[in-house]
């Protein structure tokens, strides 16, 4: 039992693979009545204001991991995606997991806890909101970034991905994973100059053999006169500084940045 549904006393069970679906022709004490017994057998979950989710035997409670928390986290707001860091980690581009699961939303909604899991919701500008695809988790259809877009999304927003230096390790973590020429497109499509100073620093940093084409696209879309920061609020001694070929201020140093990308740390 993986359906959807929705009642007449305003509660709605949703399911991540498919639309709701109506009881709205329901008795609304009714509705009330299998509710409050789907919770008490475990077979569902409160997700957000009135917004349930089915957990069906073969998926009971017990069950209930940090990958079933994902699909909890990206049923609660319709259209949403998760993104950033617990992407990250689902796409293999880095090693540690997220305290927090980050959606990716066009409104804004309060935080949550699920199933002991914290949920942030993230309201990002439209022209951002792409590059989203439903993924199998462990049986469950969770709508998550790709793996190029997730990419893209860290460097946009190091706050929702553990830091500077686990944005690095993400971008050094793509170089086998991610066509170089998407994320590019994917980079440009954001319309931010400060994301593509980031991006075109941290892919030399991390040792991307990039396309001569690709670099040139990004950097055609940086004004000659933009300037932005990367890492720390102040900078600090030994702290890179400012990097020319991307009008960057890097306020943290290069071991810093590597400190968790193993193979270039002490390069």
């Amino acid at each position: 039992m993986k359906r959807g549904l929705s009642c007449p006393c305003g509660n709605r069970i949703a399911r991540p693979s498919a639309r709701p679906i109506s009881l709205k022709s329901w008795d609304p004490n009714l509705a009330r009545k299998v509710i409050r017994n789907l919770l008490r057998k475990g077979w569902l979950t409160r997700l957000i204001g009135g917004r349930y989710m089915f957990l069906p035997p073969e998926h009971g409670p017990e069950n209930l991991g940090e990958n079933n928390v994902l699909a909890l986290a990206s049923a609660v707001v319709e259209p949403s995606y998760v993104g950033w860091w617990a992407a990250a980690s689902f796409h293999g581009l880095t090693t540690q997991k997220p305290m927090a699961i980050a959606v990716a939303t066009l409104r804004q909604v309060p935080s949550r806890t699920i199933e002991g899991a914290e949920i942030r919701f993230v309201k990002v500008a439209k022209r951002k909101f792409f590059g989203f695809s439903r993924y199998n988790v462990y049986g469950r259809q969770v709508q998550l970034s790709t793996a190029a877009k997730t990419v893209v999304d860290c460097v946009d927003r190091p706050d929702l991905a553990g830091g500077p230096a686990e944005v690095t390790r993400i971008v050094y973590g793509a170089k086998r994973e991610v066509d170089p020429h998407e994320l590019t497109d994917i980079a440009i499509k954001m319309k931010s100059t400060a994301l593509l100073q980031r991006f075109g620093f941290l892919i030399d940093l991390a040792g991307w053999e990039f396309p001569a084409d690709a670099r040139q696209l990004v950097r055609s879309a940086i004004g000659k006169s933009s300037r932005s920061t990367f890492g720390h609020d102040k900078r600090h001694e030994h702290d890179i500084g400012y990097v020319a070929d991307w009008g960057l201020f890097v306020n943290a140093t290069r071991g810093d940045l590597l400190a968790d990308v193993p193979r270039l740390r002490n390069t």
